[in-house]
């Protein structure tokens, strides 16, 4: 939960735990450890004096104190924050706060206002008592009245402004962290902040903007050269974003995850320079037990799969802190159907969506009670619509916190929760830290374990996890006796099966497709690819249209190996599903990557009638492509051991398809398409498995 930017989630457990428990040590080293992260420095030097009133020997709190009042020293602010201390009763007062003598100060503070009820350092300080203490509508008026008395007081506005994103009144804290701004230009923690809450508004471009803005007045700040890196590659300016995590790795070649940020942002632009010294360095890193890697990002840089338990070990446990109080504490239910929760932020057009609506469509009403929690944004998709219709309920939870989503799910009752997205885009893991319901499980959106004590089961099938590879998973591992991946058996690819001259595509010559994401594709692949376009000429590689850095480089690793560019096609979008899928007909056969394969990317191509060639590995990651294959008897194409044997095989399987071209057979794609369980048989496989499921210890 304590990400760069994002502290909400976190900081509602801790300000809960302190409600109830005010001298909680942990909670308020905590609380200050997330004010530092966020730049709030005051408010942190401020949580770690009251962690050492209660406990004097906390050497981790007396060296933060030591530290952060060392970097206050540093900053030289405005004289809009500037304090004017013209009393000794108001410095006393100060000098007892700073101590972490709550109750004394606030009494002496309380004195004074009664001589002088317009004393902005007494008013402005119990505010910020006040604030610490979780009182958070208490502390807003407190700071109103300050505000009144001093309204050019830069501070005084940004610290409304964390108090306003708090209570979740996002454009009132954006209105405060903008006043804050415009009262003094480098207020760093106002900017900080803003870029934090700009994100949660969706409104990434602008978030970076305010954090380079920042940056310019500390060009070397670990953390602002790490969430400009992370902005910018949520805005898909991975090539730009590398830059930034240089930098920073220059900076700190310690700051958590920054190898891996690095990495993964030259992936996605598919900047190939220097990757095995890169990647090496990533995985030594984890090897060794640092955090240098997010474990999404590790799936497309390891084969590993110890490793990459080890990897989710370490970013769960750093990452998503547990609360002393399960919201779930052992309560039985004895509900007469089982309430079955979904959470995800992909009830919309996403592959996670396409996969799973058919299955929440099928499920049986005498038995489940379904209950979607969506986090993502309505996109006013049909398939948005169908999630809506299929679900017993569906309630929209984007706008409310981690912390009210995980009661909600425990007033609900929930008996088994479902995570579709784990580490992925969008995710709130945070929330099964919180323990809402007696069971959770891991599936489908994320391809590895997740590796934290919170996460009950993770549903697999026979060949993503193989018999005996248990022990590389921090869950139970529970199979299906189908593939894992649903799929929705309503959508059938257009009869109409477009020219290949509309796509660019070469009417006679061979198309070796591959419509994998950016970041999946690697030198050892590109290489093989290049050797089958040398072996045939006239034949072209069909890929998904990229970022526009992933494309020119991909183009210029093309020429490097002596192939024409123009060799290289990439696919833009179509409008409706069932097009793109009918066009998987104009190739001759799907490449598949690794080690991160196709996932739900296979199960289109294959009932479209495309045979593949992939290469499994050891991950789950990279045994998907292999699972689809074998579940549905679709081996056309083939399941290579080694790179040689990968390239022997799509060499042959596209140029017998070629052949056959001109007398095409119907059956094949029948054959494909039939092997397919339906959603309704995949549905009652899914529903048999969460009924067996019982709470973990």
């Amino acid at each position: 939960m304590q990400q760069e930017g994002r502290f909400d989630e976190a900081e509602l457990l801790f300000m809960e735990q302190l409600q109830a428990f005010p001298n909680d040590v942990a909670a308020l080293y905590s609380m200050g450890a997330i004010e530092h992260r966020r730049g709030s420095l005051r408010l942190a030097v401020g949580y770690m004096r009251r962690a050492l009133v209660v406990r004097p020997d906390f050497e981790m709190a007396a060296n933060a104190v030591r530290s952060l009042e060392a970097a206050l020293e540093q900053q030289k602010p405005s004289d809009s924050s500037l304090l004017e201390i013209t009393r000794p009763e108001q410095r006393e007062a100060l000098s007892l706060q700073s101590e972490g003598r709550i109750d004394e100060a606030r009494a002496l503070f309380e004195r004074i206002l009664l001589d002088n009820p317009d004393d902005f350092i007494a008013v402005y300080s119990i505010a910020i008592m006040i604030a610490l203490a979780g009182q958070t509508t208490d502390a807003l008026q407190w700071l109103e009245r300050a505000e009144g008395i001093r309204p050019d007081f830069s501070p005084l506005h940004y610290t409304k402004g964390t108090l306003l994103q708090r209570l979740g009144l996002l454009d009132g804290a954006l209105a405060a962290f903008d006043r804050a701004i415009e009262l003094k230009q480098d207020n760093l923690d106002a900017l900080n902040n803003r870029a934090s809450l700009l994100q949660m508004m969706d409104r990434d471009y602008d978030a970076v903007q305010s954090l380079l803005k920042a940056l310019a007045y500390k060009p070397d700040d670990p953390k602002l050269l790490s969430n400009v890196g992370i902005g910018l590659t949520t805005l898909k300016r991975h090539a730009l974003a590398v830059p930034y995590f240089d930098r920073l790795m220059h900076v700190n070649p310690d700051y958590d995850y920054a190898a891996g940020y690095r990495f993964f942002a030259k992936l996605h632009a598919c900047d190939w320079s220097r990757y095995e010294e890169h990647r090496s360095e990533v995985i030594k890193g984890v090897d060794e037990g640092r955090r240098v890697v997010n474990p999404m990002a590790f799936c497309a840089m390891s084969d590993d799969p110890a490793l990459q338990l080890r990897c989710a070990r370490m970013f769960s446990q750093h990452r998503y802190a547990v609360p002393r109080e399960p919201l779930w504490r052992g309560t039985s239910y004895k509900h007469r159907k089982l309430r079955l929760g979904y959470l995800s932020p992909d009830f919309r057009e996403h592959p996670v969506g396409h996969l799973m609506v058919g299955v929440i469509e099928q499920h049986d009403k005498t038995r489940f009670e379904t209950f979607a929690f969506s986090l993502g944004a309505n996109d006013g998709s049909r398939l948005r619509q169908r999630f809506k219709l299929g679900f017993d309920h569906f309630l929209d939870c984007r706008d409310k916190t981690s912390g009210e989503i995980a009661q909600l799910i425990r007033s609900i009752e929930i008996d088994v929760l479902v995570d579709l997205a784990g580490f992925t885009a969008g995710s709130r893991a945070e929330i099964f830290a919180m323990r809402p319901a007696p069971i959770h499980v891991n599936f489908l959106g994320y391809p590895c374990t997740m590796g934290a004590q919170w996460m009950d089961f993770i549903l697999a099938d026979r060949v993503v996890i193989p018999e005996g590879e248990e022990n590389h998973y921090q869950e139970k591992v529970v199979r299906l006796p189908y593939c894992y991946l649903p799929i929705d058996d309503s959508l059938h690819a257009s009869e109409h099966t477009p020219p290949r001259q509309s796509f660019g595509l070469p009417e006679h010559g061979l198309v070796f497709c591959s419509f994998n994401h950016d970041y999946k594709i690697n030198p050892p692949i590109w290489s093989s690819w290049m050797s089958l376009l040398h072996k045939h000429p006239g034949s072209v590689l069909w890929l998904m249209k990229l970022n526009d850095d992933a494309m020119q480089n991909l183009k210029i690793k093309a020429q490097a190996f002596d192939v024409d560019p123009d060799r290289v096609v990439f696919a833009t979008r179509v409008p409706r599903v069932e097009d793109h899928l009918a066009r998987y007909r104009l190739a001759d056969v799907f490449l598949d990557t690794t080690p991160y394969n196709a996932h739900s990317t296979a199960t289109d191509v294959l009932r479209s009638g495309l045979p593949i060639v992939t290469m499994p590995g050891r991950t789950f990651a990279s045994r998907v492509a292999y699972s689809v294959m074998h579940h549905v008897g679709a081996l056309d194409g083939g399941i290579a051991r080694t790179i040689d044997e990968y390239q022997t095989m799509a060499s042959a399987t596209a140029q017998r398809r070629h052949d056959a071209r001109d007398a095409p057979n119907p059956a094949i794609e029948g054959k494909l398409v039939q092997g397919f369980p339906d959603a309704k048989a995949i549905t009652q496989a899914i529903e048999d498995v969460f009924w067996r499921l019982e709470p973990q210890a």
